[in-house]
């Protein structure tokens, strides 16, 4: 597995795995407090602002139901001893027939991979295995932490509090991806997958000041140039890169995202044959994550 981003290499790769999920899961908000835990490295959080538990339900249940018209999605009830649980990307990953549980930097978030009933699932009705990434020493919040082109086997990691170097190498590995690049984020990030997303194998969107060395956000833009949306730090913040393809011609954001993009943002998805689609979660991203965050995919 290749480690350095190798440019002329990573284009020349064939899309040849599947660049979107068969299916997906939730987990259905139920704290009424937000995770004080979490928001010691998630400046993306708003703790001063009240937080309405039925609302943030109601979108998340709006949200299902949006997403349900692409492919089959389940929920699973959330907890109120792990106000992050609506999150579960961070947790619970797949590759075909495999199950990957990852090594959180809270407690409050580390309570989440010893649910029996989501292991249940994919162990007794799914038949899937379990890697547990758990005990191996690097930290490695999943698909929060790595965006991954999956049609084309490429991990890129953003390395800070909550993704080491190590963690991303064992997550790499275990998904069987061809290269794996890690590059550090800016200072007051905390997730990956909040700075980029790349869209079915086929587009990216960045914004180089997530970052902290520009030079790698102009690298791995240019593995996918000029397929490339660059978001402003406002457009980020708004949640626009935190993104998700679920089928080959829509993408989906929250509206706040969508409303943050301009006109020639919303034509550049189009003319790359994605619909955009979004659903009102702005209760839900009081808690430090959007969209993106809220689904595990299932490949």
């Amino acid at each position: 597995m290749k480690t350095a981003l190798d440019v002329r290499w990573a284009r020349a790769l064939s899309a040849s795995g599947p660049a979107c999920a068969r299916a997906a899961f939730l987990v259905t908000p139920e704290a009424e407090q937000l995770a004080l835990q979490s928001a010691s490295d998630n400046s993306y959080m708003q703790l001063s602002a009240s937080y309405s538990l039925q609302r943030a339900q109601n979108q998340h249940r709006a949200l299902q139901r949006a997403l349900s018209t692409e492919l089959p999605v389940v929920s699973f009830a959330g907890r109120s001893e792990t106000p992050d649980d609506l999150f579960p990307n961070n947790v619970f990953a797949t590759r075909p027939g495999h199950l990957i549980l990852g090594h959180m930097r809270h407690r409050v978030r580390q309570r989440e991979a010893e649910r029996a009933d989501i292991l249940a699932f994919f162990r007794h009705l799914l038949g899937y295995g379990v890697a547990d990434l758990r005990h191996q020493p690097g930290v490695i919040e999943l698909t929060g932490a790595m965006v991954i082109d999956r049609a084309r086997g490429l991990g890129f990691a953003g390395l800070g509090e909550r993704c080491s170097e190590a963690g991303a190498k064992a997550f790499a590995e275990e998904l069987r991806l061809q290269a794996c690049f890690c590059a550090p984020l800016a200072a007051g990030e905390y997730h990956m997958n909040v700075v980029m997303s790349v869209l079915a194998g086929r587009l990216l969107v960045i914004c180089p000041d997530g970052l902290a060395d520009p030079g790698d956000a102009e690298r791995i833009a240019a593995c996918y140039a000029p397929d490339v949306i660059y978001l402003s730090s406002a457009q980020k913040a708004a949640f626009a890169g935190n993104c998700l393809s679920l089928c080959p011609d829509s993408v989906w954001m929250s509206q706040r995202a969508a409303d943050s993009l301009t006109s020639l943002q919303r034509a550049q998805l189009q003319r790359a044959g994605f619909a955009l689609r979004a659903v009102e979660l702005d209760e839900i991203e009081k808690a430090g994550g959007s969209l993106r965050c809220c689904v595990a995919e299932i490949f």
